[in-house]
C-alpha cells in the first residue's frame, strides 16, 4: 500500500468541483453527507467538515471497496461511528492477519507465566531432532517474522509467479485440515534471524505452541478447548473484546493467521489495549515490557515489532503506515482486503476500518485513512 503525499490529498478533499465554460463554481468544497455528520458524536479537534468529508471518501465504494464500519476513540471514547448497509455495532466483522496481534498478546501470557521463553529454541517437536537446522528457531525470532522458514505470502511478484502461495494452501488447501502441520514442515530458506518476511504461518506456529503448552495431548477438541479458555479468560475478556470469535483447524489449532472475527468497537478496544500499553482502566492486563516489545522494531524490518506494524520505515511506496505524516509512535494491526486497527498515542487516538477492498482501492484506502488521521491534532513529533 504505497504512501502518498497526504497535505496533498488533504488538499484534494477540500476542491471544488471544476465546472466548465460559462458555469459558476460553487462556493468551497461540497459539503459532507448527513449520514458522516450524523456519525461524528465529538470531532476530537478535528475540523467538523473535512472531517464528515474525510468520512464519506472512506465510504466511497468506487474508490475504496465496501467499507463494513468505521469506528474512531479519541481519549478511550468513540467520537466516530459509521457502518455500512446491513451492519451494526453488534456485526462481528473477520480481522484477517490482524488475528496476528492477538495471537502476540496470547504468547506475551505465556511468557509472562515462564510457560514459553522468548529467548530459547521454540519448541516445535520436528524441529528438535538432532542435526535439524530448524532448532536455533527461537520465539522472539517467530514473533519478529524473522524465522528463515520457506514461504510465499502471495504470488504477486515476478520472483514468486512460478510458486503457489504458501498462505493460500495452508489456510484453504491441503494444509487446512493440519495448518501447524504444513507450516513447520517448511525448510530453511535463510539462516535463523537474517531475514525479515511476513508470513501468515507464523501465527499458526505461535498458536500450536501455545495449544503445546496448555494441553499437551493431542485431542483437537482437547486443544481448542484448552487455547480458547486461556485466549477468553487471560487476554480478551480482560481487554473487553467479549464478541470475538477464534477459528480453529481440524487438528485443534487457533487459525491465529486469519479466522478472527469481532465487532467493530472490540477491535478499536485491542488498539486502544496496545495504545495504553497493556492496561485497562489502570489495571495492567499484561506486563507492559511485553507491550514494549511487540512495539519495537524487529532487528530485520524498522517497521514491523511483533504482530504490529510500526511508523518507523523511511517514507516511500513501500510503506505500510505513515512515514513522515504521522507521528512516529502511531502504530497497527494490519489484515488482507483492508482491515485497520490503527493506534495514534501522540494523538490519543484509535481508528478502525472494516470492510472489502482489492488490491487497486487498498492503495487509496490507504492514503484516506491517512488523510483521515491528519485531520487530528497532536500528530507532530
Amino acid at each position: 500500500m504505497p504512501v502518498r503525499r497526504l497535505p496533498h490529498i488533504l488538499a484534494l478533499l477540500a476542491l471544488p468541483t471544476l465546472w466548465g465554460c460559462g458555469q459558476s463554481a460553487p462556493q468551497g468544497p461540497a459539503p459532507p453527507s448527513a449520514a458522516s455528520l450524523a456519525a461524528i458524536t465529538d470531532d476530537g479537534g478535528a475540523p467538523r467538515e473535512p472531517l464528515g468529508r474525510a468520512i464519506d471518501a472512506l465510504f466511497d465504494s468506487e474508490a475504496v471497496g465496501s467499507t463494513a464500519a468505521l469506528v474512531v476513540m479519541k481519549r478511550g471514547s468513540v467520537i466516530v461511528e459509521r457502518y455500512g448497509e446491513g451492519i451494526d455495532k453488534d456485526t462481528r466483522l473477520p480481522g484477517w492477519s490482524m488475528g496476528q496481534c492477538v495471537t502476540s498478546l496470547m504468547i506475551g501470557q505465556l511468557v509472562s507465566d515462564g510457560r514459553l521463553r522468548l529467548n530459547e529454541s521454540a519448541p516445535v517437536p520436528a524441529w528438535q531432532r538432532p542435526g535439524d537446522p530448524r532448532g536455533v528457531i527461537t520465539l522472539k525470532q517467530l514473533l519478529q517474522m524473522r524465522s528463515g522458514l520457506r514461504h510465499v505470502e502471495t504470488t504477486d511478484s515476478e520472483d514468486d509467479e512460478n510458486r503457489e502461495s504458501d498462505r493460500l494452501r495452508m489456510l484453504f488447501l491441503d494444509g487446512r485440515d493440519d495448518m501447524a502441520a504444513y507450516a513447520e514442515a517448511q525448510p530453511l530458506e535463510a539462516p535463523a534471524g537474517r531475514v525479515f518476511e511476513n508470513s501468515s504461518a507464523t501465527p499458526v506456529i505461535l498458536s500450536d505452541l501455545a495449544a503445546r503448552v496448555l494441553e499437551p495431548g493431542h485431542d483437537p477438541a482437547r486443544r481448542r478447548r484448552a487455547v480458547g479458555e486461556f485466549l477468553r479468560n487471560r487476554v480478551l475478556l480482560p481487554i473487553g473484546m467479549d464478541s470475538t470469535l477464534v477459528g480453529y483447524d481440524r487438528a485443534g489449532t487457533m487459525i491465529g493467521a486469519a479466522m478472527i472475527h469481532a465487532d467493530a468497537r472490540d477491535w478499536a478496544k485491542l488498539g486502544e489495549f496496545l495504545r495504553h500499553k497493556g492496561s485497562v482502566k489502570g489495571a495492567q492486563i499484561l506486563p507492559r515490557r511485553w507491550i514494549q516489545f511487540m512495539l519495537s522494531p524487529s532487528p530485520r524490518n524498522d517497521a514491523y515489532g511483533a504482530g504490529v506494524w510500526l511508523n518507523h520505515a523511511p517514507a516511500g511506496d513501500q510503506a505500510r503506515l505513515y512515514p513522515g505524516t504521522a507521528p512516529s509512535n502511531l502504530f497497527a494491526c494490519l489484515g488482507e482486503h483492508g482491515q485497520y486497527v490503527i493506534g495514534s498515542p501522540s494523538q490519543l487516538l484509535t481508528v478502525v476500518r472494516l470492510g472489502e477492498s482489492d488490491a487497486v482501492q487498498e492503495r487509496a484506502l490507504h492514503d484516506r485513512m491517512g488523510a483521515l488521521i491528519a485531520l487530528f491534532p497532536g500528530w507532530k513529533d
